[in-house]
């Protein structure tokens, strides 16, 4: 099992991509959304029945981090590397929408 993520651009191939994820039977608590704004993965997660990143320890750490730290964090704790999230924060800086699954099958694509 490995950690897979894929970047999307709009919020309707986002849900659709996780109806496939599901499809494939890959476990819905591994699925993970995730945004610049807070309101949009709320929203698109709702939308999917997929997670958001972020527990109560890492809001609670980033209570008063700027909000790329706080995304940094979330890649973080979801499994990335400083350098992997750094690079996953630039693309939500750009729009993009990233779905994480953590534990993905081997070879598993979407």
């Amino acid at each position: 099992m490995s950690l897979f993520y894929k970047e999307f651009t709009n919020d309707e191939e986002v849900v659709n991509a996780i109806g496939s994820i599901k499809a494939k039977g890959v476990n819905e608590d591994t699925i993970y959304v995730v945004t610049h704004d807070d309101d949009r993965t709320k929203r698109i997660a709702d939308n999917a029945d997929a997670n958001t990143p972020g527990g109560f320890a890492t809001k609670a750490k980033n209570i008063f981090s700027k909000k790329g730290d706080e995304l940094r964090d979330q890649f973080k704790d979801l499994g990335f590397t400083a350098s992997e999230a750094e690079t996953l924060e630039e693309k939500l800086d750009e729009g993009k929408v990233i779905v994480v699954v953590k534990d993905a099958p081997a070879g598993f694509t979407v």
